[in-house]
């Protein structure tokens, strides 16, 4: 897809100052180590400090970064990840998103538009988007995170990568390579 055309995809979403990513590329790749990190966060409107490895103790991590709570795209995200959250817990995989929004608007929307489903984790500055090769340029020209997904095996190895200005395919691709991890581990 052409710039322009993003650009014009973006402004009928109200995010024309937003620089979309392209579709299905992150620059980290299947294979790489996912960095560590240690966040605020909130799941429930509970808030609490959320560590990647110790949530790799517990299975693979499902984890999406998207660019800010109560936009239309990322409420469509938050919306789908909830209703898949039960199915992604019976394959043992959870789900993490994280924005770069502060802790008391990420615990408003873990609450509401995460339907106290899974936790959502608070990214100032954006630095974890960073390390994860997962960040665009907002309007006032701060970093954002873009729509970026990962799924991440217990031992840190990056299983998906996968970045797509919509929220849909996220869903399903994340779903897929859970399920292939699993029946590689059956």
């Amino acid at each position: 897809m052409k710039i322009a055309t993003k650009l014009a995809f973006a402004a009928s979403l109200g995010l024309a100052a937003l620089i979309l990513p392209g579709q299905g590329i992150a620059a980290l790749q299947q294979g790489a180590k996912a960095p560590d990190f240690t966040l605020n966060a909130a799941q429930a409107g509970k808030e609490f400090r959320l560590s990647l490895r110790q949530t790799l103790r517990n299975g693979p991590v499902v984890l999406y970064f998207f660019p800010a709570a109560f936009t239309p795209g990322c409420t469509v995200e938050a919306h789908l990840f909830a209703e898949a959250n039960s199915q992604f817990n019976q394959l043992g995989a959870r789900v993490i998103g994280v924005t770069a929004g502060n802790i008391h608007r990420v615990a408003e929307f873990s609450r509401s538009e995460c339907r106290d489903k899974f936790a959502i984790a608070a990214d100032p500055g954006a630095k974890v988007a960073a390390q994860y090769d997962a960040t665009m340029q907002g309007a006032d020209g701060k970093p954002l995170s873009n729509r970026t997904s990962y799924v991440i095996a217990p031992n840190g190895t990056i299983l998906l990568s996968y970045s797509d200005s919509k929220p849909q395919a996220h869903i399903e691709k994340t779903m897929a390579a859970v399920r292939a991890w699993n029946a590689k581990r059956n």
